[in-house]
């Protein structure tokens, strides 16, 4: 059953306009910041940078080592910096997201998993710290078990 609106017809479609521009506009960035990431996370965007370093280091005498000189490597490493903090954030974010997608797939597909696990990210700090406790016991219970084990195999073969 479709939902009734009471807006404008033309009022609705400014609102569906606007909502598709911003999804376009993120995944035009979501592009730019994969194929960028990709890039510059290569060999060869290090050696160019190593390059780029070197000349500068070379001109030094050229420019009698001047503040202009080291002006220039200061303001554009500072930029590369500056750019490459969002670039870095947008990659880790999005590997996150995959591969909190890929847990809550494992966790759904498993039965007798937990399906509070899936939604882990987002609870409280003291939720997170109540499921670690929960999970150092399961640990050290484990830990008992198998040492308990290798004893009594140790025992057998004596």
């Amino acid at each position: 059953m479709q939902k009734k609106h009471n807006l404008p017809v033309d009022q609705i479609c400014v609102e569906k306009n606007a909502v598709h521009e911003e999804r376009a506009e993120r995944h035009a960035f979501s592009h730019i910041a994969r194929v960028a990431s990709n890039a510059l996370g290569a060999a060869w965007a290090f050696l160019a940078a190593c390059i780029v370093v070197l000349v500068w280091a070379l001109t030094g005498p050229l420019f009698h080592f001047s503040e202009v000189w080291q002006l220039v490597i200061n303001t554009g490493t500072t930029i590369v910096t500056f750019l490459m903090v969002f670039l870095i954030q947008n990659t880790q974010n999005r590997d996150a997201r995959a591969i909190h997608l890929k847990l809550d797939e494992l966790i759904r597909s498993i039965k007798p998993a937990r399906n509070k696990l899936i939604d882990l990210e987002n609870c409280s700090d003291k939720e997170l710290d109540e499921m670690e406790h929960e999970f150092d016991k399961f640990r050290s219970r484990r830990r008992m078990a198998i040492t308990t084990a290798k004893e009594a195999s140790s025992i057998k073969s004596d």
